[in-house]
């Protein structure tokens, strides 16, 4: 099924998936990937940026290429695990597309609301939207009291210091404009879990406008989460820098 909207609309969807040991995941989030372009017509095409996971990622990720073919599925794999705003960087460089999406590879975030936050930049012509766990119908699954509470803390206290516009800073399921990508990421001097953050903050702080759909978040399906004591210490420091330089 193929919606008549493909035929008319030059817009164009780049998914940026950075991978590190998601083997067992990624022929499950491509799938769905793939399901969910297709169902509501979007043109896109998915590009992964794998970081020489030794678990054999980027075998599994070639295997999909042959299936679902080269135009949608891009490789562009590096010599090492280099970090994640890289990885954008990276990608953005290959992207065809005029919008960009980041999400993660490892199913804690659903290629479903894809076409709701496509309905949402064309409702608004918006430059940025952010899936969020804290508002409406979002929510998190698979984490225990502890991490609620770190995931809220966090994002309480970002709120409050940075006032930021938007109700979840933490997450790193968004829709760019390419060109709006390209500047932030310019402008961001962050690591790690802040630089999600520090996206959010300098968009507000650049005038682009954002909006937000309401997603569920389900904890890593496989593999470890990478959510540590030192990045918790991390985004501490990153919140005071930001607030500093906002």
């Amino acid at each position: 099924f193929v919606s008549p909207r493909s035929m008319d609309d030059e817009d164009k969807y780049t998914v940026l998936l950075p991978t590190y040991e998601e083997r067992e995941n990624l022929p499950l989030i491509i799938w769905l990937l793939v399901k969910h372009f297709e169902e509501s017509g979007y043109n896109y095409e998915v590009i992964v940026i794998d970081d020489n996971s030794p678990d054999g990622t980027l075998e599994v990720a070639k295997e999909l290429q042959r299936l679902y073919g080269q135009e949608k599925i891009v490789l562009r794999p590096r010599p090492s695990k280099l970090g994640l705003g890289t990885a954008y960087i990276h990608g953005i460089k290959h992207a065809t597309g005029n919008f960009i999406i980041l999400m993660d590879a490892d199913l804690s975030h659903h290629p479903k609301f894809i076409p709701e936050f496509i309905r949402k930049q064309k409702e608004g012509n918006l430059d940025l939207v952010s899936g969020t766990r804290y508002v409406d119908n979002g929510g998190v699954f698979g984490w225990d009291l502890k991490r609620k509470l770190i995931s809220r803390g966090a994002n309480y206290l970002a709120q409050v210091l940075l006032q930021p516009g938007a109700s979840d800073l933490t997450g790193s399921f968004r829709l760019y404009r390419k060109e709006v990508l390209e500047k932030l990421i310019a402008v961001c001097v962050s690591k790690g879990y802040v630089f999600q953050m520090e996206m959010i903050v300098r968009a507000r702080q650049l005038g682009f406008s954002i909006g937000e759909v309401p997603i569920s978040f389900v904890d890593r399906l496989y593999g470890e989460s990478k959510l540590g004591g030192t990045e918790i210490v991390s985004y501490a420091k990153g919140l005071l820098y930001l607030f500093a330089t906002t």
